[in-house]
């Protein structure tokens, strides 16, 4: 009987206070004041949260009669019309549908040193200053990357948890080009296109490395499949040593179909493969428009890559049973080209 008295009793009291006049504790309700607990609803967006500085932010656009920037640098609050929350114009997303961001201080200024793009520079409130630090700092300010304070939370939030000794970099996403737009590089040079493609490259470094050779020996681009590739991120940036900033990356829906236009417009597509019956050190078709393909390290070729190839090369090696980095692979095949094309110019 005390039991259900006080379970009824339980709700009234609650409504007065958490205590009762003597001191103690009251007894919960038992579930009758559950009213009192439901949520406020969803959590309103940065903008309009009191004390929040995208809501100062806010407030202060508009006594200047500015429009509302949707949160600033944070990106907590809403995109800018005719623009994606990362501050990507729409209907040009990068992959990956959004920045990357780089945590800790040894990975933040490796990136800095390789001049990776970047839009803003986290750093913690009371944040212990090494040399790191400094020269990250430093660089960044040098390079005109904006530097924001950021609490613990907000930088455990930003990297998923990863460990930022609180510092974290946000890598600006990579606007892909259009495969057409390798071969419209080559005809404004007045030089054969000479384009690399990936089958199954799924390491970023192997792709800043490939643009490097790309770029070391005039080739016109890097063109990629959409899924199950590398993309263009803060690794690739270092591995290609700044040559992805001369490179341009394209991406293509399906590999098989971007190769079949080239065809169409006269390009050679070559694949490197082990089983190829010509060294690429004999490739009569080197000095004209040529698509040079590259499988993974571990499968090769696709198979759909491998039929629709015009010709398969092999680069030669003491060791058939041995394997090339792709990388490695591209940089031989592309030397070859390059010295082909040079003796016969």
């Amino acid at each position: 009987m005390n039991g259900g008295s006080s379970g009824q009793s339980g709700s009234g009291r609650a409504a007065r206070g958490g205590r009762t006049r003597s001191g103690k504790p009251r007894p919960g309700t038992g579930g009758h004041g559950k009213r009192r607990l439901e949520g406020k609803g969803p959590t309103p967006p940065a903008y309009l949260r009191p004390g929040h500085p995208a809501q100062r932010r806010a407030a202060a656009a508009a006594a200047r009669g500015e429009p509302r920037d949707g949160g600033g640098a944070e990106g907590k609050g809403r995109p800018p019309a005719g623009r994606s929350a990362d501050n990507v114009p729409r209907g040009r997303r990068a992959a990956g549908d959004g920045p990357e961001i780089v945590a800790g201080r040894n990975a933040v200024l490796e990136a800095l040193r390789a001049d990776v793009p970047a839009t803003a520079l986290y750093a913690g409130p009371r944040l212990d200053v090494d040399e790191r630090v400094r020269e990250s700092i430093a660089l960044a300010a040098q390079a005109g990357i904006p530097m924001i304070e950021a609490g613990r939370a907000e930088l455990d939030r930003l990297t998923a948890g990863a460990v930022h000794q609180g510092l974290a970099l946000r890598i600006a996403p990579y606007v892909y080009a259009h495969p057409a737009d390798l071969t419209a590089r080559a005809a404004a040079r007045g030089e054969p296109p000479l384009i690399v493609a990936l089958d199954g490259v799924t390491d970023p470094r192997n792709l800043g490395a490939i643009a490097r050779s790309v770029a070391s020996f005039g080739g016109h681009g890097v063109l990629i499949p959409a899924r199950r590739s590398a993309r263009v991120t803060a690794g690739a940036w270092k591995a290609s040593a700044g040559a992805l900033a001369r490179v341009p990356v394209a991406q293509a829906p399906n590999l098989t179909r971007a190769l079949a236009s080239y065809q169409e417009e006269g390009l050679f597509v070559v694949g490197l493969d082990t089983a190829g019956t010509v060294g690429v050190d004999d490739l009569e078709v080197a000095d004209g428009p040529l698509v040079l393909v590259v499988g993974s390290e571990g499968s090769g070729l696709s198979r759909l890559v491998a039929q629709r190839s015009d010709i398969l090369a092999q680069i030669p090696m003491a060791a058939a049973a041995e394997s090339l980095n792709a990388g490695v692979a591209a940089g031989i095949a592309l030397h070859e080209v390059a010295r082909r094309r040079a003796a016969r110019a």
